[in-house]
């Protein structure tokens, strides 16, 4: 297999991927540490921006990293056996507090499935439910195509 072709997508190329999926990998750093999750979003192709329901419970690794607004990069791929796509999203990961939610901003996180990948052993009432937002300011994606019949050495 080799690679023929890799070129940049274009901003609509980019929002049909993020409209085709609904999960993705987000990572966090806090000083020399990375933190890495799958996580459900949901993304408004007009405003750019991204939606995150996140769950923790009080001692989790995940709430230590959201204590600020952390540098995010959201991370979305597909592959459908010659072609693979990435989208990557970059930006500050901000949290909304509930008495700034809109109508609008609801509908956008309808679109942020529940957390598809966590299961809790904890009681729901141990559980913190937060809004965040991430407007990135880096959006970029990219295409690969290879040739299934070609060997790489």
């Amino acid at each position: 297999m080799s690679l023929d072709q890799q070129t940049n997508l274009s901003f609509d190329d980019i929002a049909e991927v993020l409209a085709r999926h609904e999960t993705g990998v987000l990572s966090l750093a806090k000083d020399d540490e990375p933190y890495a999750i799958p996580i459900s979003y949901g993304y408004d192709p007009d405003g750019g921006q991204f939606y995150f329901r996140l769950v923790s419970t009080p001692e989790s690794e995940k709430r230590q990293f959201l204590t600020s607004s952390p540098r995010a990069r959201l991370v979305v791929h597909e592959s459908n056996g010659e072609i693979y796509r990435s989208v990557i999203a970059e930006g500050a990961l901000e949290r909304v507090d509930p008495s700034e939610m809109t109508v609008e901003r609801i509908v956008q996180y309808g679109e942020a499935k529940r957390p598809l990948f966590e299961i809790w052993g904890e009681t729901k009432r141990d559980l913190d439910i937060q809004l965040f937002e991430l407007d990135p300011d880096n959006l970029g994606g990219r295409e690969v195509r290879v040739d299934p019949e070609e060997d790489v050495e």
